[in-house]
């Protein structure tokens, strides 16, 4: 499907959904929605939250995949409604970056990270950083590894954490900072020792971040306070994702994750960044609307504390 197309027709983009009907529907983008429960915030409100990045609720658009297939332009427009003021891309859906600033813009939201594969970052370098700073990211995130990127023993990893350094370095070069997202395999002991640790402690802090998978850090055993705490500042990103009780995705809140000390540990991370994600979800609307309003409601309780 051509995604710069002005007019999907409303069969497909129902069925990309699980529920909410659209009303009305022009030119790539939603005209209107009937109200959710927490549609009633503005752009305007969402331009005041951006003056506090650590406050803002983001969203990781992997999340929403079907529906950015159907269009990008009415799932920003669906999001900003919600109340979302922060989106992290995980690809643009054969749009311009150009167009994807533009359409950013009239939704009244920024873009402060992507997610860029590992060989893009190899074979694609500079393409990669212009489009990043025509949309605005401040974060590159290398999101994945493959089995055969991820070899055999604590080499591969070293390696990596090299030619991290590396892309890195070239990254901060335009402004950008570089950051490396785990999954449960990082965790997994390699000739003694844990992946996710040699990342950390053979890259540069001042060129590689760290974006914190909450869910996948605490499937694995780990609590990500103690990560924090071994090494602060390190943690720029999260992403904020429930684990359900049987070891599966939960919408945020509705898990096991106790969210509230991990939220209480945010300035010993260098916390910068929140992004609610569910990998895989039934009801793509529901989930968005409740890790909105669990994520603003965390942010709330760290700030009366």
């Amino acid at each position: 499907m051509n995604l710069k197309q002005h007019h999907t027709p409303m069969k497909s983009l129902n069925a990309a959904l699980t529920r909410r009907q659209f009303m009305t529907y022009s030119c790539g983008a939603l005209a209107s929605l009937s109200a959710p429960m927490v549609l009633a915030n503005s752009h305007k409100d969402n331009a005041i939250m951006h003056s506090n990045s650590a406050n803002a609720v983001g969203l990781q658009l992997y999340t929403l995949r079907d529906i950015m297939k159907v269009s990008v332009p009415a799932t920003l427009k669906l999001v900003a409604d919600i109340g979302y003021t922060e989106m992290e891309f995980a690809g643009y859906f054969d749009h311009s970056a150009k167009h994807i600033k533009q359409l950013l813009n009239d939704n009244g939201l920024t873009a402060p990270s992507a997610h860029i594969m590992l060989e893009e970052f190899e074979t694609n370098l500079n393409k990669v950083l212009d489009d990043a700073q025509t949309v605005g990211h401040k974060y590159l995130v290398v999101p994945w590894l493959s089995s055969a990127q991820r070899g055999e023993g604590i080499a591969p990893y070293q390696a990596l954490a090299e030619k991290l350094n590396n892309i890195g370095e070239a990254c901060s070069k335009v402004g950008i900072t570089l950051a490396y997202h785990n999954h449960d395999f990082e965790f997994e002991y390699r000739d003694g020792q844990i992946p996710l640790d040699v990342l950390i402690t053979q890259t540069d802090p001042n060129l590689v971040a760290m974006e914190l998978d909450l869910y996948w850090t605490v499937k694995a055993g780990k609590n990500p306070v103690d990560y924090f705490k071994a090494y602060p500042g390190r943690f720029k990103l999260w992403h904020v994702k429930d684990l359900a009780e049987d070891g599966g995705f939960a919408d945020v809140g509705k898990g096991t994750i106790n969210f509230k000390d991990i939220f209480a540990h945010g300035e010993l991370a260098g916390i910068e960044h929140k992004f609610v994600e569910r990998d895989h979800t039934t009801d793509r609307i529901a989930t968005v609307e409740q890790g909105y309003k669990a994520v603003r409601a965390l942010n709330a309780g760290v700030n009366k504390g």
